[in-house]
């Protein structure tokens, strides 16, 4: 499906979205700090089209994918976080697990669930930073792809404590991202984020296992993917 008049398609989308996005001008992120309008506009804006959405590819992340083969999650709850069209969660559903997908849009998650109508997965419409009280420690898996580098840098340490929050005693944290240097400026979203960045996610209870630097390819911009486990409480 992404042949290059999708292509094009997104690169009109993307220049219409930067134009709307508060953080794309000085002064802007103040009115709206988390992004949600622009977010909600994203979706609103493809109208149906996943073009129309940057992080949109129709399939299963490479760097999840790579990190699913072989693997089974039979009888683990997992939670997919900004879960988007839903492709990564089929696929942590698909390696076996119980998954709970959750995204700040409305209207993502009605398009998720349109896709794959006989789906196992349970999507849900829900704010990383108010989430549903039952959620807390209850997942085996907590799987973050790419909401974290939408987020301004003053943001991550609530986002961290969300994101422990979900994982289970024994469970693990895994979260995949762009990577930048320290020192090197992003100067627009989405924004890599930096080894100490990363690092700075092993709050709560979680430590982190595993740290892969990955270098750019002729697919995929240099990445992060990190494994974080939290503790089992004292017997």
């Amino acid at each position: 499906m992404r042949d290059a008049e999708f292509g094009d398609r997104r690169a009109r989308a993307r220049e219409r979205l930067d134009a709307i996005d508060p953080h794309m001008r000085e002064g802007g992120a103040e009115a709206d700090p988390q992004r949600k309008g622009w977010f909600e506009a994203v979706y609103e804006l493809a109208d149906d089209d996943p073009a129309g959405v940057p992080w949109a590819n129709l399939v299963p992340h490479p760097l999840l994918a790579q990190w699913l083969e072989g693997r089974s999650l039979k009888g683990l709850r997992a939670l997919d976080v900004g879960c988007g069209l839903g492709d990564n969660a089929e696929a942590l559903a698909a390696a076996g697990a119980d998954v709970t997908a959750f995204d700040l849009v409305p209207r993502a998650v009605e398009w998720a669930q349109r896709r794959f109508p006989q789906s196992a997965v349970h999507y849900r419409a829900a704010d990383l930073f108010q989430a549903p009280a039952e959620w807390r420690g209850a997942f085996d898996l907590v799987h973050e792809l790419y909401t974290l580098q939408a987020l301004p840098a003053a943001l991550l340490p609530q986002a961290a404590r969300a994101l422990a929050s979900f994982v289970a005693p024994g469970g693990k944290l895994l979260v995949i991202a762009r990577a930048r240097d320290e020192g090197q400026q992003a100067v627009r979203p989405p924004w890599p984020l930096t080894q100490a960045q990363i690092e700075a996610l092993a709050v709560d209870g979680l430590r982190l296992v595993s740290l892969e630097d990955i270098p750019a390819d002729d697919r995929l911009m240099r990445h992060w993917r990190a494994e974080f486990a939290k503790e089992e409480p004292a017997k």
